[in-house]
């Protein structure tokens, strides 16, 4: 994978639109596939088309309970005597074939004997010994499943790269169904960049502070799917940063480092990654998160995050999730944000897609309503801890008034 080095992104900001265009036309699966247990299938990504070799209903089957009979049996006006035959439940059927004027007392889910064409429900029958009334019953109404209405055999039920749900995996059992043939789980080396951190709980030396980021950047990308190795902090050593990174790509299908994206004279990864590999360097139009570089060392591709928390955040949720996204070989984006009503005002710089702070609370009315946190900031961890997520306000809008619809990308999902 290899992006190409657009030059004049490092004098302008790049519409996000246009970075997520890039990233899905140029990123394709890079995971092989493995068959796991329908019980173990659940978040995973399909590698195959999943094709009914059923249909579903297997059979014709009862929605009620009542008397399957023959419709031409009844009179004009849906009434009728018939001689009961026999009995049919779900995993007992009636085996015979049933002739004209003769009945089958049904239960849901049981197969329809062969010759019935109607189902009347119970309500409107009277039964005594072997003989049934049916009082009543409006004409064309069969209740029942016919086969194959759900899903007919040899179609397709479940479609390459979709992210498997508990529904999904209901169906493939429905389908006979014991396994499944999913992309590998992608493996991600996860670094933090720069002489300033310390791992939690070792002393700090004047000037450092302790790494928060890879315990924010895990756990988002933990909800992705992904497989995450914690490979700790790279120094602004240009040896221990080549050396380390190099490694780390042979071991793992993605590199995501945060810190190291500006154009300081310590940012040693960007020469590093270009001599090895490649890079694009976007100052994407987004605020916080910019810049964001995306590229790969020795055939590995690497995301580079921020190196604020809060900046880290918001680029991976806009961008970082769809390039592990498209690696993993989900076709089909998960939506990760919903509609609420602005329980606040705000005015914005047209052109940048903006991350506010914020949470969701339950309106008068009963519907969703945004509010924005007090502090807003790109290194304010302790803000982030008491919001459930973003705000996303678009790159067009300049203000915000009280109640209109705005969306919201929580954190957790």
């Amino acid at each position: 994978m290899a992006f190409v080095p657009d030059h004049d992104r490092k004098v302008s900001l790049t519409p996000l639109t246009e970075a997520l265009a890039a990233i899905r036309s140029q990123l394709s699966p890079i995971v092989m596939q493995e068959t796991v247990a329908l019980s173990q299938a659940r978040g995973r990504i399909l590698a195959e088309n999943l094709v009914a070799g059923v249909d579903l209903p297997l059979r014709n089957s009862s929605a009620v309970d009542g008397y399957a009979i023959r419709a031409d049996s009844l009179s004009a006006k849906g009434a009728g005597s018939f001689r009961l035959v026999g009995r049919a439940a779900a995993g007992h059927p009636f085996t015979g074939v049933l002739s004209h004027g003769e009945a089958v007392r049904i239960f849901t889910g049981a197969p329809v004997p062969e010759g019935a064409d109607t189902v009347v429900m119970q309500e409107r029958c009277v039964a005594d010994g072997d003989t049934l009334t049916v009082l009543s019953h409006p004409l064309g109404k069969s209740n029942w499943r016919e086969r194959g209405e759900d899903l007919r055999r040899d179609t397709v039920a479940l479609a390459i790269g979709r992210r498997l749900r508990t529904p999904d995996l209901a169906l493939a059992a429905a389908l006979g169904r014991r396994e499944l043939i999913v992309f590998r789980r992608l493996r991600i080396g996860l670094f933090s960049t720069g002489d300033e951190l310390c791992e939690p709980g070792e002393r700090l030396e004047n000037g450092q502070i302790w790494d928060a980021n890879r315990s924010l950047l895990r756990g988002l990308l933990e909800q992705t799917g992904c497989d995450v190795a914690d490979l700790g902090i790279l120094r602004d050593n240009p040896q221990d940063l080549e050396g380390r990174l190099s490694a780390a790509a042979q071991d793992a299908d993605m590199l995501v480092t945060s810190g190291g994206m500006s154009v300081g004279e310590e940012d040693y990864i960007h020469a590093i990654i270009r001599r090895r590999g490649t890079l694009d360097v976007w100052r994407v139009a987004l605020r916080p998160g910019k810049p964001v570089g995306i590229g790969d060392i020795d055939a590995c591709p690497i995301l580079a995050l921020p190196g604020n928390p809060i900046s880290a955040a918001v680029a991976f949720l806009a961008l970082g999730r769809v390039v592990v996204e498209r690696l993993s070989g989900a076709s089909e984006e998960r939506q990760h944000s919903f509609s609420a009503s602005a329980g606040f005002a705000f005015e914005k710089k047209k052109g940048l897609r903006q991350y506010l702070l914020g949470d969701v609370a339950e309106g008068s009315d009963g519907s969703s309503m945004a509010l924005l946190h007090a502090r807003q900031g790109s290194a304010m961890l302790s803000t982030l801890t008491s919001c459930g997520g973003f705000i996303v306000l678009p790159e067009e809008c300049e203000r915000v008034k009280r109640g209109e619809p705005v969306r919201f990308v929580p954190l957790h999902h």
